[in-house]
């Protein structure tokens, strides 16, 4: 599943619904009856040796069943929301020719890319029946592509700019447009009893557990492009048409989800990836050929917990590995509390070990517990690995319009006693995100933690990828609107960028700003490295940028080395683009 934070909402606490007693006499013998076998849960399949015929029949039963019992109902949005509604796919590639500014001489020629959720049949959508309530979550759309091709014709040097968007097309994506109405059954968010059925029921009509939703990041390995969330393994895509050409299981050799930001090691640039799956093995860690023909390294890292873990990181000799206390746990949900859930006295740690190393060989550093879902880079300092992210307190997944009463009584209790505490920690400070750096000595076992106090929240950061692994300078991030996300009932707007310059001692870090017109919000940024560039900062930020106002969709591209100025080029697009997850930049 796709698990960008894109949200303050925490539904830290668990409320059990006020339902009929003959459904909670239900709930309590399905949790009776799944005990012995929980562990297996989310790994049931259709037996295979059942005469297709009988097979077939009964999945006919089935779908029979889930209709008359379970009430597909839309999912509403806010007008404050109306970007996050889903878009149709246009076809065939545009030309695009609103262009304002000038598109650099020395730009790459390329596609500029981002995926993000667009669920199908209208939007999200929420289940009822006996069993309670369940419901889709934003970051459980299916997968579009958004993609924006620079060309120059030959001997002219003039630019030619295209657009294009398509979805794309998982095995699941396949099953729900050939049955041409909603048929996966939500199975994150809800009511207990209602997420036990749809994951039993998803199973035996589907073969899987929940939607493969393909809508979280996209990347390049040997000249090949994949897009990926991690609740399934990429789906190999043609850059030019969009289209997608099937999974990539690395020949066989890998055969659970798959990270969806995988490191490309440096020196090597082999592919460290990694796969979190709530079953035994919890994490196992994986590392890919240059040429990405094989596996040439897989472990089992023996988690004692399935920890949500969006993102590792690299550098010259190790892997960096995150255990933070937010977590997928099966047996939770059965006894009545929430699936994905954040533990704020549960453990954190972050391990280093040795790039084709084992479970014995991590070297594992406590530190402070918080969520974490991005990080910035990780690099090499003497005996130190020094890592940075994105921190924050306490964050779960997005949940707009929640109304459980414990989750606002604690808002309620923590306005009450912020302004009493010692740090001045604010709600936002708890669930917004900050850049944080870890210095992990590996011979005293030394742990140094430090926040990068700004007077924005910020998320989403990236930095020039020639520097992955290695020591770098810059990185850039996209600034929170509060005010905007908080109208938007959780759902968290971008509205402008931020350029952080680090240095050698954290307290003089600088940073400086671009921000955005205001009602214009921005998503999926990316830095172009220029091609011949020379400083870490030669190069440009790229973004996809909505004005609220106009219900118009843009394209920022802004001089990284001017930063604060004014963008360089606006390119208006023909087409409304949502807000979405992570960009990248493809050369060509």
């Amino acid at each position: 599943m796709a698990f960008c934070s894109y949200t303050r909402k925490v539904n830290c606490f668990f409320q059990r619904p006020s339902v009929p007693s003959k459904v909670e006499d239900l709930k309590a013998s399905i949790s009776s009856a799944l005990k012995p076998f929980s562990r297996d849960l989310v790994h049931f399949s259709i037996v295979a040796d059942i005469p297709k015929a009988v097979k077939e029949t009964s999945i006919k039963l089935l779908h029979a069943f889930v209709d008359s019992v379970f009430e597909f109902v839309d999912q509403p949005l806010l007008p404050s929301q109306s970007n996050f509604a889903p878009v149709d796919e246009i076809g065939e590639a545009v030309v695009v020719t609103t262009v304002e500014g000038k598109i650099p001489d020395d730009f790459p020629e390329g596609v500029y890319i981002r995926n993000g959720s667009n669920p199908l049949f209208g939007g999200l959508k929420s289940t009822k029946s006996i069993f309670g309530r369940s419901t889709h979550v934003w970051i459980e759309g299916e997968g579009m592509l958004h993609a924006l091709y620079f060309t120059r014709e030959k001997g002219r040097g003039t630019w030619n700019i295209f657009y294009n968007n398509k979805h794309v097309q998982t095995d699941t994506f396949k099953m729900e447009i050939h049955r041409k109405k909603p048929g996966f059954l939500p199975a994150i968010e809800g009511d207990s009893p209602a997420i036990l059925m749809a994951y039993i029921l998803n199973v035996l009509r589907f073969g899987v557990e929940n939607k493969y939703l393909s809508n979280t990041n996209i990347f390049e390995h040997s000249k090949k492009y994949y897009s990926i969330a991690e609740n399934h393994l990429p789906q190999e895509i043609d850059i030019y048409s969009l289209e997608t050409l099937g999974n990539w299981n690395v020949n066989g050799a890998w055969n659970r989800p798959f990270t969806s930001h995988p490191k490309k090691a440096p020196g090597t640039s082999e592919l460290v990836i990694m796969g979190i799956y709530p079953r035994k093995p919890y994490f196992e860690l994986g590392v890919i050929s240059a040429d990405g023909k094989k596996m040439v390294h897989k472990v089992d890292l023996k988690f004692n917990r399935c920890s949500l873990c969006h993102d590792m990181g690299v550098t010259e000799r190790y892997n960096v590995i995150m255990d933070f206390p937010l977590t997928i746990d099966i047996n939770r949900l059965i006894r009545g509390d929430s699936l994905i859930k954040y533990d704020k006295d549960g453990y954190a740690r972050i391990g280093v070990m040795p790039r084709y190393g084992d479970a014995n060989s991590v070297r594992w550093f406590d530190v402070q517990p918080s969520c974490v879902f991005h990080l910035i880079n990780c690099f090499e300092d003497n005996d130190e690995v020094v890592v940075r992210g994105c921190r924050a307190r306490e964050s779960v997944l997005p949940r707009p319009g929640s109304k459980d009463e414990k989750y606002k009584r604690f808002f309620e209790e923590s306005e009450e006693t912020s302004s009493t505490k010692n740090n001045n920690e604010s709600l936002e400070e708890l669930f917004y995100f900050r850049v944080c750096e870890w210095r992990l000595n590996m011979r005293t076992g030394e742990v140094k933690e430090k926040n990068v106090i700004t007077k924005f929240f910020m998320e989403f950061p990236m930095i020039n990828e020639r520097f992955i692994g290695l020591r770098n300078k810059f990185c850039y991030l996209q600034v929170v609107d509060i005010e905007a996300s908080s109208i938007s009932d959780g759902l968290v707007k971008y509205g402008g960028l931020a350029k952080f310059q680090f240095e050698e001692d954290m307290e003089l870090i600088k940073v400086e700003y671009h921000m955005l017109a205001e009602g214009n919000f921005c998503s999926g940024t990316t830095f172009v490295p220029k091609p011949q560039g020379v400083d870490e900062d030669d190069g440009w930020l790229v973004t996809f940028l909505h004005n609220e106002n106009t219900n118009v969709s843009h394209v920022y591209i802004v001089d990284a080395k001017k930063f604060a100025t004014h963008p360089i080029t606006t390119i208006t697009l023909p087409n409304r683009v949502p807000y979405g997850f992570h960009g990248a930049f493809m050369p060509l």
